[in-house]
C-alpha cells in the first residue's frame, strides 16, 4: 500500500479526511479530555467518525493519535498508555476502512512542549518520544505517516528522524502550520522550510491548520515554486468565530470545494481539511475533485481525437446584465429603496409603491427574503411581479436559510429564466429570530458559498462544475456590516466574498460615519462598489431597537436627537433629517444608497433621496 500511495500521489490528487476534534467537540466531548484516550474508552465514537468520512468519500483517514505522545498524554496521567492508545487508534481506523479501498495514515502531532534551544526538552528526548509513538503506529499497520501542525522546524526534524529510525520505507507527509503571511511559526519562510523538509527525507511536503483556504493557497503556490515533491494542503474551514462561547468555522462546504480545485490546479496532490472541516465538507470536496478529474479526462480524450475543447462560457459583461449592472459598471451613483413583501397575497401597496419610486427616478427596488425570519410572500414572486407590472429593476435578496444546495441551484436557474437579474447573496436570519422559532433551518452553504454557486452559474457551470449551457447573467451583490465589533472577521469574510465573485455590496444601516470610513479604508485592497444602507428612523424606540437588538451602531447623539422629538410626526421628520445627513456624507464615499422605508412609508424614502438634488420631487403620497 505504501508504494501504491506514492505512485498514485505523483499523478493524481488524493482526498484526505477532515477534523477529528471538531466532531468530538460537537458530540459533547469537553476539550479538557484527552481525545486520543477515547480510542480506549469510546472506541465506537472514533470508529463512527472514521466511517462518516469514508462514506463522504475520503481516500485517506488519519488515526485518532494526533496527541498520542508521552508528553501530551502525561498531562492526563496517561504517559504509560502511549502504546495502548496508538495501537487502538490504528485498529479502529483499520476496522472502519475494511470495506473501503483507502489508506490509513498515522497522525503524529507536536509534543506540546518546547524543545531545545527554546525549551528544556532535549533533541534526544523529543526523538525518543516520537519514536515510541511512531513505532507503535507502524506495528499496527499504517500505510503512511502524516506529521502535522508543526510550527518549529527543529521539532518536526526530530519526528522525521524518529520515523526513519523506525522504517526507511514508510512514506512521510511532513506538514507545517503557517501564519497569514505563509511563514512557519518559527519565522521560516516557504523557501526555507521546504528545503529543510526535502533534505530531511519528506516524501510529501505541505501545510495544515491555522489559516483558511485563501492564505494556504498563497503559501502552497510559494511551496510549489521551491520543490518538485508532491504537495499536501489541509486548511481550516476559515478563521473561527466565537458564537455563544464556541468556536464556529464558517467556510461552507462549497467554498472549501472551490479551493480544493484551486489547490489541485496549483500542484497539490493530497487535499483535505483541518479544524472545522466535517464529513459534509469532505463530501462536497470529493464531488468537486471528481468533476475536475472528469473534465480533465474529457479534455484529454478530445485532444487525442484531434478536437479542441469547447471554450468556457464567458460571463456576460456587467453592463450587459441589467440596468443596475450598467450603472455600477459606469461608476454612476445608484439608488434603491427596500420594499418588504406582504404577509398575505395582496400586493397592491407594494406595486403602487414601486410605481411611485420609479416615477421619482429611483433606480431599483430591493426585495428582502422574509426579514427577521418572518413568514411573508415569496420575494422572488414579488420581484417578478414588480418587474413585469412596473418595468423597474428588482434586486432579489437570496438567503441560504431555507434551501439546500439543490434547491438553490433550481431557484436561481428559474429566477434567471423569468428575467430576475440582480441578487444580494446573504446567509439569512436563523428561524429562532422570527415568528416560527421551531422551524428548521438548512444553511447548506453560507453567503460565501452562495456567491461561488452564482458565480459558476454565470459562467454556465452547475454545482459540480459541469456545463449547463448559457450563463445566468446575475449581478452579484453581498451584504456588509461596517459596525461589527469583530471587524477583522467581517473584513476576512468580505475578502472571501469578493474572491468568490461578488460585484457590489450593500451595507447595514449607517448612523456612524466613522465606522463606514474605517470599513471602506480596510477594504481598499478588494474594493467593489459599495452601496450605503440608509434608514430613516421613526422614533426613539426604533433607534433603541436598532442599537440594542439588531446590533446596529447608533451613536448616543442620534438617540438624543430622536428623544427630543415631541410627537410621532416630529420624530419621523427628525429621522428623515438624520438619514439625509448620512446620505449626503455617504454620497462622497460610496457608489450608491439603499433607503429603507419603515412601516412601508415610501414617501419617507423619497424625502431622504431629495437630499441628492436633481429631478426627484413628486407630490404623490404612498
Amino acid at each position: 500500500m505504501a508504494s501504491d500511495f506514492l505512485a498514485r500521489i505523483k499523478h493524481s490528487p488524493v482526498l484526505c479526511d477532515g477534523a477529528m476534534g471538531t466532531l468530538l467537540y460537537a458530540k459533547g466531548i469537553f476539550i479538557n479530555r484527552s481525545y486520543d484516550e477515547l480510542n480506549l474508552s469510546h472506541p465506537e465514537l472514533i470508529r463512527g467518525i472514521h466511517h462518516d468520512y469514508l462514506q463522504a468519500g475520503a481516500e485517506i483517514i488519519e488515526t485518532n493519535t494526533f496527541g498520542g505522545n508521552s508528553f501530551r498524554l502525561g498531562r492526563h496521567s496517561l504517559a504509560d498508555k502511549v502504546r495502548d492508545i496508538n495501537r487502538a487508534g490504528v485498529r479502529l481506523a483499520r476496522e472502519a476502512a475494511k470495506s473501503f479501498d483507502v489508506w490509513v495514515a498515522g497522525s503524529v502531532g507536536p509534543l506540546g512542549t518546547r524543545i531545545e534551544p527554546l525549551g528544556k526538552t532535549s533533541f534526544e528526548e523529543a526523538r525518543e518520544a516520537f519514536r515510541q509513538q511512531i513505532e507503535t503506529l507502524a506495528e499496527g499497520g499504517v500505510d503512511l505517516l502524516i506529521l502535522e501542525t508543526f510550527g518549529y522546524l527543529e521539532e518536526i526534524h526530530q519526528a522525521m528522524l524518529a520515523a526513519r529510525d523506525v522504517s526507511s520505507s514508510l512514506p512521510i507527509v511532513a506538514q507545517v502550520t503557517i501564519d497569514e503571511d505563509g511563514n512557519c511559526l518559527d519565522g521560516s519562510d516557504p523557501q526555507t522550510f521546504v528545503a529543510k523538509l526535502e533534505e530531511w527525507g519528506a516524501d510529501v511536503i505541505g501545510c495544515n491548520c491555522s489559516v483558511g483556504p485563501v492564505a494556504m493557497l498563497d503559501a502552497m503556490e510559494r511551496v510549489r515554486a521551491a520543490t518538485s515533491l508532491p504537495l499536501s494542503a489541509q486548511p481550516n474551514a476559515g478563521i473561527p468565530r466565537s458564537v455563544d462561547g464556541r468556536n464556529i468555522y464558517l467556510c461552507s462546504p462549497e467554498y472549501m470545494a472551490s479551493y480544493a480545485r484551486k489547490f489541485v490546479a496549483a500542484g497539490v496532490r493530497l487535499v483535505g481539511g483541518c479544524c472545522g472541516t466535517t464529513p459534509e465538507h469532505t463530501r462536497v470536496m470529493k464531488s468537486a475533485l471528481r468533476a475536475g478529474e472528469a473534465k480533465g479526462k474529457a479534455a484529454s480524450a478530445r485532444v487525442v481525437g484531434g478536437e479542441s475543447a469547447p471554450p468556457q462560457v464567458p460571463a456576460l459583461p456587467l453592463e450587459s446584465r441589467s440596468l443596475l449592472g450598467a450603472r455600477l459598471a459606469k461608476g454612476e451613483f445608484v439608488t434603491m429603496v427596500e420594499i418588504v413583501p406582504p404577509k398575505g397575497i395582496d400586493i397592491s401597496k407594494e406595486i403602487e409603491g414601486a410605481r411611485f419610486l420609479k416615477s421619482v427616478g429611483v433606480d431599483a427596488v430591493n426585495i428582502p427574503d422574509s426579514p427577521r425570519a418572518s413568514a411573508r410572500m415569496s420575494n422572488q414572486a414579488l420581484s417578478l411581479l414588480i418587474q413585469r407590472e412596473v418595468g423597474m429593476d428588482a434586486i432579489l435578496h437570496y438567503t441560504c436559510r431555507d434551501r439546500n444546495v439543490l434547491c438553490i441551484q433550481s431557484d436561481l436557474l428559474g429566477a434567471a429564466a423569468v428575467g430576475i437579474k440582480n441578487l444580494i447573496c446573504i446567509t439569512g436570519d436563523p428561524p429562532k429570530m422570527g415568528n416560527y422559532p421551531d422551524a428548521t433551518a438548512v444553511f447548506d452553504v453560507d453567503a460565501i458559498g452562495l456567491v461561488n454557486i452564482v458565480h459558476n452559474l454565470n459562467r454556465g457551470l452547475d454545482l459540480g462544475g459541469n456545463p449547463i449551457g448559457s450563463g445566468t447573467g446575475f449581478v452579484i451583490g453581498v451584504g456588509a456590516n461596517p459596525g461589527l465589533t469583530d471587524l477583522d472577521e467581517e473584513i476576512r469574510r468580505f475578502e472571501y466574498k469578493v474572491e468568490a465573485g461578488a460585484e457590489y455590496a450593500v451595507t447595514q444601516p449607517v448612523f456612524d460615519l466613522r465606522l463606514l470610513e474605517n470599513f471602506l479604508r480596510r477594504i481598499e485592497h478588494c474594493r467593489i462598489p459599495v452601496v450605503a444602507g440608509i434608514w430613516p428612523l421613526v422614533s426613539v424606540r426604533n433607534a433603541e431597537f436598532m442599537k440594542n437588538e439588531l446590533r446596529v451602531s447608533v451613536p448616543d447623539a442620534i438617540l438624543e436627537r430622536m428623544a427630543r422629538a415631541q410627537n410621532p410626526e416630529a420624530a419621523r421628520a427628525e429621522g428623515v433629517a438624520i438619514a439625509r445627513e448620512m446620505l449626503i456624507a455617504a454620497r462622497q464615499m460610496t457608489q450608491g444608497a439603499q433607503i429603507s422605508a419603515p412601516q412601508g412609508r415610501y414617501s419617507s424614502a423619497v424625502d431622504v433621496l431629495e437630499a441628492l438634488g436633481g429631478d426627484r420631487e413628486s407630490t404623490a403620497t404612498v
